[in-house]
Parts: structure tokens; sequence; C-alpha cells
């Protein structure tokens, strides 16, 4: 037995040489430019650039935008994914599909479809106007609804593929034991997928964080006001490439304190 348990790892760990190459061509390509911004960085100045005025405004005002509208996300997305995964719905492929879109949507087009419909003169934003005096494009409120537009289909994938592989027999215990609905869902379908959540949770956060072309079209670029992170990379690559490095920097350091932290989820698959 452990013969056959050595060959058999022995045959595992056999490489085929011919994908060697085009594997390390891939590794290279992804990580070198990574890196690039490692080598060009200008690490000297970094603490002061870090600490600077531009700097701490636009990492302050895409910390608190990306933060709102993960807090957006989970109120709607939760109830979604829900809906997705546990209610008999006609039409339900087609619905899931349409809530997927974003991910697959260029940003510019969010945006452009956000100011269509949000906008002063859009389907919904002109009643909003002309009844409240609501102005959502070019506020910070603008940003946080491009962000959550973008960023809710990460969590609500996630919450949805966690309830799908929930066991239901705790839920049918409460029911039959006489727990409403609104219950068993807090007290049990909760907390059984809640890895589920967390890990959408940070994904939805992270993306919301990098969002660039949804947050440009809709709320603009006003420093202080609508200026996030990304949005200052790309006015910095003119006047002051050093500080858009920078803020390149802090944005690659989330994501990968982002990828590490979900790894062991990823790798495991859903609880």
């Amino acid at each position: 037995m452990s013969g056959a348990s050595a060959r058999r790892r022995a045959v595992r760990e056999r490489r085929p040489v011919i994908l060697v190459l085009p594997a390390v061509c891939a590794l290279a390509f992804l990580l070198v430019p990574l890196l690039g911004l490692l080598v060009r960085a200008p690490w000297r100045t970094m603490p002061e650039r870090l600490f600077s005025a531009e700097v701490g405004q636009a990492l302050r005002l895409s910390l608190l935008c990306a933060t709102l509208a993960t807090g957006i996300c989970l109120v709607l997305g939760v109830p979604l994914a829900w809906l997705l995964a546990r209610a008999e719905l006609p039409g339900r492929g087609l619905i899931r599909a349409l809530v997927t879109v974003p991910l697959v949507l260029p940003p510019v087009v969010g945006g452009v479809a956000l100011l269509l419909v949000l906008g002063r003169r859009g389907l919904v934003g002109q009643y909003a106007y002309d009844w409240f005096g609501v102005a959502l494009p070019f506020t910070t409120a603008g940003v946080v609804v491009a962000e959550a537009f973008v960023a809710m289909p990460f969590l609500v994938i996630s919450v949805e593929g966690a309830l799908r592989a929930a066991d239901t027999r705790y839920e049918d215990a409460a029911a039959t034991l006489g727990a409403s609905p609104w219950y068993t869902f807090r007290r049990v379908t909760l907390p059984s997928v809640m890895p589920g959540v967390v890990a959408g949770t940070v994904l939805c956060w992270a993306r919301a964080l990098g969002e660039f072309g949804a947050t440009i079209t809709f709320a603009g670029n006003f420093p202080g006001k609508t200026t996030t992170m990304p949005l200052a990379v790309y006015l910095a690559l003119e006047t002051d490439p050093d500080a858009a490095i920078v803020l390149s920097l802090v944005l690659l350091v989330v994501s990968v304190v982002v990828l590490v932290s979900l790894r062991e989820r990823w790798i495991r698959g859903p609880v």
C-alpha cells in the first residue's frame, strides 16, 4: 500500500517541462509591472508624501466612500443574495445575469447609465431634484452610489454561493420548532453563511476603493469632494508622477492584504 501511495505521489509531482516556460512568462507578465512600482517608488520622500495634504485628503475620502458604499451593499446585497439562492423566482437565471452585469460592464458605461437615471434630467433624478432638491451627480454621495453600483455584485455572488452551500436542515429544524422566518434568518441562516458574508464584504470594499471609471463619469473629479485615490493617481501622472506612484503603492498594499486574507477561503471553498 505504501509503495502504491509513493508511486501515485511521484506521478502527481511530475511536471510537464513544456508548461514551465509559458508559466514563468505569465508570472513575469503579471509581476514585473508591480515590481516596477517598487523600483521607481520615491522611498526617501515616501513618509513626507504619504502624510501630504493631497494624499491624505484622497485617502480619507476613498476610505469613507468605500466604507459607506460597502454598507449600502450589505443592506441591499445580502437580501438579494438570499432571494437568488432560496426563493423560487420565475426567470431567476436572467435576474442573476442582470445582477452580475456590472462585473463585465465597462465602468464608464455604468457611470453613463447612472447619469441617465439619477442625473438632474434622469429618469429618477429629475423628480428627486424637483421635489426634494437632491442632486447626486458630482457630489460625494455620487461617489458612494457609483462605487456601490460597481461593487455590489461581488458581495451578492459570494453570499449567494455560501447560501447555496449551507445545510438547510438547521433552518428546517428551527421552523419546525416554531421560529419565525426572520428569526431563523438572523439566528440560523446568517451565522452559518457568515464566512461568505465576510469574504464578500472585503471584496466589495476593495472593489469600491479602487473604482475609477464610474466615479469620474458620474461624480466628476473635484478635489476634497469627489477625488478618490484612483482619480488622484490619474491626475498626479501629469503633474507629479512620484505622488502617483505613492498612491498606487497604497492601493497595491490594500489589494495584497485583501487577497492574502481571503486566500484560505478560496482554497477551501464555501463553508
